[in-house]
């Protein structure tokens, strides 16, 4: 049986891309397509927030891999410290721009859900709060990686400061939990005893979440595959200029 350490050689990893990335985009549109369509069009309107809640079709996959997008970071930051495989730390760096549109998302549709719940667009909700740093933590992770010209030392430093943004990561998961102050409601979708989202809306909502996750991988891939050529156009010319 074949290594997982095997797709950290380059040449392994674009191989098996080639015919992987192109079924994951093709999922991943059609599984998010078919969610959307499913959770705003054929969803009735909730009793209390009427039609405002199908932003949750949007908002809860958003910031789901928003906050996955920066936990996988950290995992390939890990293989590049101890291992030192490039193609962890390319598709950390990779990562880093989906992951902060997904943030964004995240943010944008949080507020318009929540101003007509809460009366207003923001509020210094630990949870929201949370969230906006590591929004903060994804700019200054792609400030590093492009300010620095040595491409393991901005590794190196990028592996570091994705170690510290991990905290934010947690607390945009699990603030409300820890803070019972705030406006911002529980999960969406808990094992915890309470109120239950109904499977009107839970099936489409899976069908986003898992959607979103396709589009994340296959814009992973995509970048992941853009940086090795990238370093093999840099490698081929510092060749020529030796030569």
């Amino acid at each position: 049986m074949s290594s997982l350490w095997e797709y950290a050689n380059p040449l392994k990893f674009m191989r098996t891309t080639d015919w992987l990335l192109p079924i994951v985009a093709v999922a991943a549109v059609v599984v998010t397509t078919t969610g959307l369509i499913w959770g705003f069009f054929f969803t009735p309107d909730d009793f209390r927030q009427g039609s405002t809640v199908k932003i949750v079709f949007l908002h809860v996959p958003a910031a789901l891999m928003a906050i996955n997008a920066w936990l996988m970071m950290l995992v390939a930051s890990l293989v590049w410290l101890i291992r030192r495989h490039h193609v962890s730390a390319l598709a950390a760096r990779a990562a880093a721009p989906v992951g902060a549109v997904m943030t964004v998302i995240g943010l944008i549709t949080g507020a318009v859900w929540g101003q007509p719940m809460w009366g207003t667009w923001w509020a210094w909700d630990p949870r929201l709060t949370s969230f906006l740093i590591l929004f903060l933590f994804y700019l200054g992770y792609i400030a590093m990686w492009s300010a620095i010209d040595d491409p393991d030392t901005g590794a190196d430093l990028t592996a570091v400061l994705c170690l510290v943004g991990s905290v934010f990561a947690v607390l945009s998961r699990y603030a409300a939990n820890f803070w019972n102050q705030g406006l911002h409601q529980g999960a969406s979708l808990s094992v915890a005893p309470g109120t239950r989202m109904d499977w009107a809306y839970k099936a489409p909502l899976y069908t986003c979440m898992v959607g979103f996750g396709l589009i994340f991988l296959a814009l992973v891939l995509t970048g992941t595959r853009t940086e090795i050529r990238a370093r093999r156009m840099k490698a081929l010319a510092a060749r020529e200029r030796m030569a």
